[in-house]
Parts: structure tokens; C-alpha cells; sequence
């Protein structure tokens, strides 16, 4: 078994306030030279890390994200760093700019600081980046010996993030739980190469508590930008332990059918964790759950905006011959080798998952008709 997380993990409001002192402590040193890369709306919520790390004159540079975690952004980044040799990578923002940071400090051998200004992922723990092409298509997953060094989330900045993006992350996280007991079941390796701990399930679990208990409230208090218990708890439930969740309990249909909806135009206006409840849904068919699962991922799905359909990510079942051929082509992604689906204790085929896709499509139509 092989169980992996962050070197150090903070969360609180205000926390980026004491940011030199966490390096100092954390990194080994606070005198460094950094650069921090984010897009222009995280570089501007994130106005007290600059100003403290002016306070304490700290050497920094700033650079704006290009906007998609692809070749060519992570070279022109990773050129950046290798020409004027930064001590330290910040990457703050959403979860692409953070996958990018990640990868660019590992190939060139820095240390990596994560600042989520948003809590729309679980990007910031893990020891991975998701890959897309220029125009968003999944690719790869890259993965790296560790963690990153030190992953600060202010939650004053998440609690005034679009709530949007906050429930992308419940999105993410709700599929961690079923994604790792399948690994488990199944004895698939997880993405640092081992079998999935009874500890990482268990922490999967808290994850899935956590949002079905907390979640509403904390796209409510999202909402009024109020840090309140609720927020807190989903913060740390999208961020450290799904995190940590998918990474040492394992991914598995959910993911890998998110994927497969990369390859739909329409779907890529949609963030990641919206179409990643999707898939939950349509593993919990694959897994055969019981209704009262199933309806409680419906009830919970429908009350934070997730969707439960295919319109709500965009397709339209009645158009561009989406059940003769985008549906296929779907299926065939998210079957593709090397993907996640196949860590599912039981077999299956193309067939399976596109009646899977339709049927989770007909129980959210349905569910939408009678609680509307």
C-alpha cells in the first residue's frame, strides 16, 4: 500500500498573512526568489500574499497564466524558469494553473508552493497534472515522485470565488469515495503506484460526508462570500481530502467518463467537477447501487446546481446524431487504454457504458420532473 499528501497542508481565513513565516518553517528558508503564476483574477484576489511578501521584501515576479494546462504553455513556462533559475514555483488559482505550476517546478527540480484561490478541484494535494490540448481536450495524466512541498488555502479568497466553482469542486470530490472502494474492490493501483489503504477509504469517506452534510449551506454561505463551519468543511473536503482520496485510493469510471465528454465540443464550457458528477452517476449504475444511493447523489446533485442530465452539460440528445456516434465516441474514450474505467471490479464493453450514460441521463430527467 502506498499512501502520499502534501508535506504541509494549511487552511484558514487570512492565512496567506503569515506566508513568509510558513516558508521559513515549512521550506527551510524564507528569503527566496519566486515566481507566481495565476490568471489576472487570482492575481488580484490574491493582493495580501503580495503585499506581505513586499512587507518582508521578498524577491518575486509575476506571470499570467496562458489559460489551459497544455504543451505549450508548460514549455513557455518551464522556459521561464530554466532561463532566470526562480528558488521557488507559486502557482495559485483554479486547478489547471496549479497542474501546470506542478509540472513545470518538476522539470525543473523546484520546490512548489500551491495557493487554490478557488476550491473548484482537487489539483492542489495531488502529485499529478491533467494534460489538455490547446483547444481542451484531455491527453495525459503526468505524474511526479512527490507532492507539493506546501499547499496554503485562505478561505476569506474561496468565499469570495464564484460559488460556481466551489460546487465544481464538490463535483470533483463527490466522486472520490466510489472511485476508491472500486480500486479497492478491485485491487487496482492507485496513481502513486500502490494498492489503495483502508486510511485512504476512510478519508474518502469523510469526503463524501462532508459534502452531503455541509455542502448546501456552503454554497449558500458562498453565495453572502461568508467563511462559516459549513465552507470550511467543503473547502478542506474538496481540496485535502479528496486530494488525497483520488490519489491514494485510486480513480476509476467517474473520471475516465469525464474524459470521454472532452472529446464533445459542447461539453468544454463546462468545468471539470460538473461533468465529473456526471459521471458519478453513471458509475453508480455500472456499480448497481441501490436506489436510495442513487437519489441521494440526485438529491444532493440538484440542491448545489450539479448536473444530473445531458443537457445540463451541454449535449442534446435529440441533435447532431449524438446517440448514433458522439455517444460511441464517449464510451471509446473513456475506455481508452491506460484509462481509469478498467481499475472496476467487474467487466464490461462499450454497450455497457453507453446504457450507463443514458440511464443516468433518464433518472436525472426524471428526478428534475418530480422535485421541480
Amino acid at each position: 500500500m502506498i499512501f502520499g499528501g502534501p508535506g504541509r497542508y494549511i487552511q484558514g481565513a487570512n492565512v496567506l498573512s503569515k506566508f513568509p513565516e510558513y516558508l521559513n518553517k515549512f521550506i527551510g528558508k524564507k528569503s527566496l526568489r519566486s515566481l507566481i503564476v495565476g490568471g489576472k483574477r487570482s492575481l488580484v484576489s490574491c493582493g495580501l500574499l503580495m503585499e506581505t511578501l513586499k512587507e518582508n521584501r521578498l524577491e518575486y515576479d509575476e506571470e499570467c497564466f496562458g489559460g489551459e494546462c497544455c504543451n505549450k504553455e508548460i514549455d513557455r513556462l518551464s522556459s521561464l524558469v530554466s532561463r532566470n533559475d526562480y528558488d521557488l514555483i507559486i502557482g495559485i488559482g483554479g486547478g489547471k494553473s496549479i497542474d501546470t505550476m506542478k509540472l513545470v517546478a518538476n522539470l525543473n527540480k523546484k520546490p512548489v508552493v500551491v495557493v487554490p484561490t478557488i476550491a473548484s478541484t482537487d489539483a492542489p494535494c495531488s502529485a499529478l497534472s491533467v494534460v489538455y490540448s490547446e483547444t481542451g481536450v484531455f491527453e495525459r495524466y503526468e505524474f511526479f515522485p512527490r507532492s507539493p512541498d506546501l499547499v496554503i488555502v485562505d478561505t476569506s479568497v474561496v468565499a469570495k470565488s464564484p460559488p460556481r466553482t466551489l460546487v465544481s469542486g464538490m463535483g470533483d470530490a463527490l466522486a472520490t469515495y466510489w472511485e476508491a472502494r472500486a480500486c479497492l474492490r478491485s485491487g487496482a493501483i492507485n496513481c502513486l503506484g500502490g494498492r489503495t489503504s483502508p486510511s485512504s477509504l476512510a478519508l474518502s469517506r469523510l469526503c463524501y460526508d462532508s459534502l452531503i452534510e455541509f455542502g448546501k449551506q456552503a454554497f449558500i454561505d458562498c453565495q453572502n462570500q461568508t467563511v462559516s463551519t459549513a465552507l470550511e468543511r467543503v473547502v478542506e473536503a474538496n481540496t485535502l481530502l479528496s486530494g488525497v482520496g483520488f490519489e491514494s485510493g485510486g480513480l476509476a469510471a467517474a473520471h475516465a467518463i469525464h474524459n470521454g465528454f472532452s472529446t464533445i465540443p459542447a461539453t468544454q464550457k463546462f468545468l471539470h467537477g460538473e461533468k465529473v458528477a456526471f459521471g458519478t452517476l453513471v458509475q453508480l449504475i455500472l456499480d448497481q447501487e441501490p436506489k436510495e444511493t442513487i437519489n441521494q447523489v440526485l438529491n444532493f446533485c440538484s440542491s448545489v446546481n450539479l448536473p444530473i442530465t445531458l443537457s445540463q452539460i451541454g449535449i442534446n440528445t435529440s441533435k447532431n446524431n449524438f446517440i448514433t456516434s458522439g455517444l460511441r465516441k464517449v464510451a471509446e474514450k473513456s475506455m481508452a487504454e491506460g484509462e481509469t474505467i478498467h481499475n472496476l471490479p467487474y467487466k464490461f464493453d462499450r454497450q455497457t457504458i453507453m446504457d450507463a450514460i443514458l440511464e443516468a441521463d433518464k433518472l436525472g430527467r426524471m428526478w428534475n420532473v418530480n422535485h421541480n
